[in-house]
């Protein structure tokens, strides 16, 4: 069996990770021996984003691998503020020159492991499953609510756990002995006990502020706000749909004012499962349209964008019954697509966003015009097909002919599928 620093050097070949011997941390000790690096659970973390992450991409479906990376990084995250609060507690009883002997730091360290894993997987199953749910469908006052008592219960859990670990680590007692319980009682009791419960209720709201802004702008977009990558205009070659709703004026002259936004949220939730299972980008919600972007690759990959189309279609077709008994009209999409160069960047002062521009976007809507016109539900232009041939044969698409669109002094090749 591999040493621990065997195993270590074996990993960080693996991972291609050549040298961490600058690292420094409150207590060195705990990481590093004679200049080697010796930490097991960081080796972990770096293992599973190498090999566990990529697995999971192909052995579950979109919306579940969403939310097990979730609750992993949910999980990473507050792992490491409960090792960090330990290790700065750690090293201010150095400074003041406490006396710890008798005392194993390993077992404080393990135990501030123990309860981020536990905090983090049960946390993160409740922020995921829970209270992300609650926010997007309750009201703001009822959810803050219900997040306070069920995280009180959930931190009354964890703390019991990691009680039991401490007190076992210390005494050797199980929670079947008596002085276990009395150790855990003391443990409650404490007034650091609920500063902590204070502190991590707010690095609880804080996750969810942070997966609620995120889901504001789009999965993905917050991050590339926060990292700058669209500060300065940049050009990228990108995919975009125009999801139209068919009959929207006669479903809307119907149903009236009030009914019709209802029914528009309904189609717009239901769409986006699938949406997101493609890997689209929701780009944004034009009246009763939605403007879907791709980047190439991942637009390309398994024709995602075309794909996209008709997974939406499915789950609203699925869902008809709902729409006949609420609202009387079965929801259907017409789409047009589109691939070329755009910039993107950042616009906006107070409602800051990431925008594209470029003749794409105009050319996509004048394609997504013609359905109707052609009597087809999707149209797919030259240049995209052209590069959905050359990595994939999913689609058999029908050349419908040469077409000029509105505004443009050109004519387009268009496709059907």
């Amino acid at each position: 069996m591999l040493s621990i620093q065997g195993s270590t050097a074996f990993f960080m070949r693996f991972l291609n990770i050549r040298d961490l011997s600058g690292w420094r941390f409150p207590v060195p000790v705990f990481w590093f021996q004679e200049g080697r690096f010796h930490n097991p659970w960081l080796i972990s973390i770096l293992v599973y984003t190498r090999l566990i992450t990529p697995a999971m991409n192909t052995l579950i479906s979109h919306n579940l691998r969403s939310q097990l990376v979730k609750i992993a990084w949910i999980t990473l995250a507050w792992t490491l503020i409960s090792v960090f609060q330990f290790l700065i507690g750690y090293q201010a009883l150095i400074e003041t020159n406490c006396d710890l002997s008798g005392r194993d730091p390993w077992i404080y360290f393990y135990g501030s492991v123990v309860t981020g894993v536990s905090a983090g997987i049960i946390g993160g199953y409740g922020v995921v499953s829970l209270w992300e749910k609650w926010l997007r469908s309750k009201s703001y006052g009822w959810t803050l609510i219900s997040i306070v008592i069920s995280f009180t219960i959930i931190y009354v859990i964890v703390s019991v756990v990691t009680g039991f670990y401490l007190d076992y680590s210390e005494t050797g007692n199980t929670p079947l002995h008596i002085d276990a319980w009395i150790g855990v009682y003391h443990h409650f009791v404490s007034p650091n006990h609920w500063l902590t419960y204070t502190g991590w209720l707010f690095v609880v709201l804080g996750t969810l502020a942070f997966l609620q802004i995120n889901d504001k702008y789009g999965p993905g977009t917050f991050l590339a706000l926060i990292k700058g990558r669209y500060f300065h205009p940049r050009r990228e070659q990108r995919i975009f749909m125009f999801l139209d709703l068919r009959s929207s004026t006669t479903i809307a002259e119907s149903l009236q004012e009030e009914k019709y936004f209802e029914f528009l949220k309904d189609v717009f939730k239901h769409a986006t499962l699938p949406i997101l299972e493609a890997r689209g980008e929701i780009y944004q919600y034009v009246g009763d349209e939605i403007v879907i972007s791709w980047p190439a690759r991942k637009g390309l990959h398994n024709a995602n964008c075309v794909a996209c189309y008709f997974k939406v279609q499915q789950v609203l077709n699925e869902k008809s019954d709902y729409y006949q008994q609420h609202y009387g009209v079965q929801p259907h999409f017409k789409a047009g697509l589109h691939f070329g160069f755009v910039m993107a960047g950042e616009i906006g002062l107070v409602k800051r966003d990431i925008a594209f521009s470029g003749d794409v976007l105009n050319t996509t809507s004048r394609i997504q015009e013609k359905c109707n016109e052609l009597g087809v539900n999707i149209l797919i232009s030259q240049y995209l097909v052209d590069k959905l041939e050359s990595v994939s044969n999913s689609y058999n698409p029908k050349k419908i002919g040469d077409m000029m669109l509105r505004g443009k002094q050109q004519q387009v090749s268009l496709f059907t599928v």
